[in-house]
């Protein structure tokens, strides 16, 4: 029962006793019990003994315990004597214990010494083997002699009177024989409890070491309680010293606040003293910002319609040029009083280029249009009739890629062409100064395929032309310009004296290094040229990175056209109309690659002449596309030429150029700021000119 305790630390036991009697074996064993345990018990464990339905308390007094109820009254003791065998035999043999002394006391004969002799013999046998019993196994004999019917009946059968002595010994002998056999069934039903007692140790084992890892867990649990409670306060720390920083913090905000709302009634107040037109403009910039993505949306629906456009005219000239070799159009001349006007007086701030074939040509506007005057020198048109000659060449040729012409002056041997406010290609191409504007906003692929496939398609105009074919004669880069959306167009071809078929195929070859240099940006020698004809995989090494990822196959096809020209023959047919095919081929793949988004392709703002490139865009007329002289601001808040919004209102217009919004009124504003802007950078141009 202690190593019960013990191993699962019971800490409150209820023990009952029962008595049968005061004298009886068992109970006497379980208040022996219950001592042992009171005494043994570990000091965590608190007993408690019931003894018929009431508690009572185990009491130990000069060396004897004593069960004593809650009124103090004994209850039970431990030192009742228990009878011994002999006390039995004297109290069931009382004649033969007198016969001993009579027979001390008297010398009796021999025959009864000889009988008191055996039965003391007996008796002794007997008490010593009651002994043996005793010490091996006492709780079985305490439950045997406890069986007090047992004893009594033994008592009262020995006592009769009407029994002799031998009889009675031999019925004593029977008794004992049977007790001898209730003591052997009483070990071997021991010796089961004890195999039951193994089997209850070995739970109790297996339960003591259950018990233990549940108290490893619960110490491991506890420590982590610990190690928890810990960081809670760390974290209860560092929380109070965030709320200390959040209350500086928001006190130091606090005080910005209040300085802000002083600076606000500050500003409110020096807002009020702006004048009308200040507020009048803020407005207007508000709505602009709410239109901004409207406006890209026509952008974007306006570049598509551009292209239809282009297509349409393209179209209209090809089907319509046998019609075009009459003079039928007529063209103005200018008198020398409007092209210097319009010139600034040949300024040098207007001139676009000098030297060279196109002797001196300057940026103008007439007729609120942007336009190209080239003057020629005596050098190159030496006659009125040459002048003249020069004049009808041109207005003959109206092809959508052939450089226009609008009108001339024969005072001053001008002709005025259409501006095209993108340069030449070769600027764009290889142009010296790699660091300049126009290097950089280089042209993607799709857009030199474009211009390859515009470019072809003049020459065939040309080639077609009535009543004889026209030859270019100096195809290269300088002479393909290019509008805003990068329409090529051709000019500087010569006035034909004479036909001849070598100099159709000098221009094929011509377009063919055109071709070339269009991909890979490069202006080719002739040795790359005879590499690249030797081998055209080459090609894809040398492609011009600037213009974004080529299709390999779409390079290849362009370049075996460009090669195919550069090899053209005396015997060879090759004629510019079935090139026209196979560039449009190209082109049409090129299209299709980029409407199903297989490639990217880097968006193109070329506009880098000084209307665009060299000024911001807002130094622009919306109407004019061409940088202000006198910027007005309309009701809408944009700027605009004057000149031009005038007109504009003239016509009966009243919505807005840019959002098509009615406006407010017609009233016009100076923009002052925005032309000394303008001036100011004009004036810094014409220096770095110079």
């Amino acid at each position: 029962m202690v190593d019960l305790i013990t191993g699962l630390r019971i800490t409150k036991l209820v023990m009952s006793l029962t008595f049968m009697k005061s004298s009886s074996w068992k109970s006497r064993s379980a208040i022996s019990g219950s001592f042992f345990v009171h005494r043994q018990k570990p000091e965590f464990c608190e007993l408690f003994i019931i003894c018929g339905g009431k508690l009572v308390f185990l009491r130990e007094r000069n060396n004897e315990g004593l069960i004593e109820d809650d009124q103090g009254e004994m209850v039970a003791n431990s030192r009742s004597k228990r009878q011994s065998f002999k006390d039995l035999v004297v109290k069931m043999f009382p004649e033969n214990n007198s016969a001993k002394m009579k027979n001390s006391c008297d010398s009796p004969s021999s025959a009864s010494n000889s009988s008191v002799d055996q039965w003391e013999k007996y008796k002794d046998e007997i008490e010593n083997y009651m002994s043996q019993i005793l010490s091996s196994n006492a709780e079985e004999i305490d439950d045997f002699i406890a069986n007090e019917n047992l004893q009594n009946s033994i008592t009262e059968f020995v006592m009769a009177d009407n029994l002799t002595l031998q009889e009675k010994r031999e019925a004593v002998k029977i008794k004992f024989l049977e007790i001898k056999q209730t003591i052997q069934l009483s070990r071997e039903e021991a010796k089961g409890h004890v195999r039951g007692h193994a089997k209850a140790q070995w739970a109790t084992t297996l339960c003591t070491r259950r018990a233990e890892e549940i108290d490893g867990c619960i110490n491991d649990e506890i420590a982590r309680k610990a190690d928890l409670k810990r960081e809670l306060d760390a974290t209860k720390e560092e929380i109070s010293e965030l709320h200390t920083e959040v209350e500086i913090t928001t006190s130091r905000l606090n005080s910005i606040l209040e300085l802000q709302g002083e600076l606000s009634n500050k500003l409110q107040l020096s807002s009020v003293a702006r004048s009308r037109a200040e507020v009048k403009v803020e407005k207007v910039v508000k709505q602009r910002t709410d239109t901004l993505q409207e406006i890209e949306e026509y952008r974007k629906q306006r570049d598509v319609l551009r292209r239809r456009i282009e297509f349409c005219r393209e179209k209209d000239a090809i089907g319509n040029a046998t019609m075009l070799i009459k003079p039928s159009f007529e063209y103005k001349e200018f008198t020398a009083a409007e092209i210097r006007a319009a010139t600034d007086g040949f300024s040098d701030r207007m001139r676009l280029k000098s030297g060279g074939d196109w002797t001196d040509v300057y940026k103008a506007r007439l007729n609120h249009t942007s336009v190209a005057i080239k003057l020629y020198s005596s050098g190159d048109v030496d006659s009125a009739d040459a002048f003249r000659a020069k004049v009808k060449l041109f207005s003959h040729m109206k092809h959508p890629h052939i450089l226009s012409m609008i009108g001339f002056c024969s005072e001053l041997r001008c002709i005025v062409f259409e501006y095209m406010h993108n340069g030449c290609l070769r600027d764009i191409l290889f142009s010296s100064k790699r660091s300049s504007k126009r290097r950089n906003k280089c042209l993607n692929w799709q857009a030199r395929i474009c211009i390859a496939a515009n470019v072809c398609t003049g020459l065939c105009y040309l080639h077609r032309a009535k009543p004889r074919p026209v030859a270019h004669g100096n195809l290269n880069p300088s002479k393909i310009l290019l509008d805003r959306n990068n329409v090529a167009n051709i000019h500087g071809f010569r006035t034909p004296l004479s036909f001849d078929k070598s100099d159709i195929r000098s221009d094929i070859r011509a377009y063919g290094n055109l071709v070339l240099q269009i991909l890979t940006g490069r202006n080719w020698a002739g040795l790359v040229e005879e590499a690249i004809m030797m081998d055209q995989t080459k090609l894809i090494e040398v492609l011009d990175p600037m213009a974004g990822e080529w299709p390999l196959d779409i390079a290849l096809e362009l370049g075996r056209i460009g090669i195919k020209c550069l090899s053209i023959h005396e015997d060879k047919e090759l004629n510019m109309t079935s090139l026209a095919r196979e560039v449009e081929k190209v082109k049409k793949l090129a299209d299709e690659i980029v409407a199903n988004g297989e490639c990217v392709v880097a968006n193109d703002r070329n506009q880098d002449d000084e209307d665009s490139g060299e000024f911001p865009n807002f130094f622009l007329c919306p109407i004019l596309q061409e940088v202000m002289k006198n910027p007005h601001v309309a009701a809408d808040g944009f700027s605009y030429e004057l000149e031009a919004i005038e007109e504009w209102l003239k016509t009966g217009r009243d919505t807005s150029p840019m959002t098509n919004l009615r406006l407010n009124d017609k009233l016009l504003t100076p923009n002052h700021s925005l032309r000394s802007l303008i001036e100011d950078l004009q004036k810094k141009r014409s220096i770095s000119i110079r």
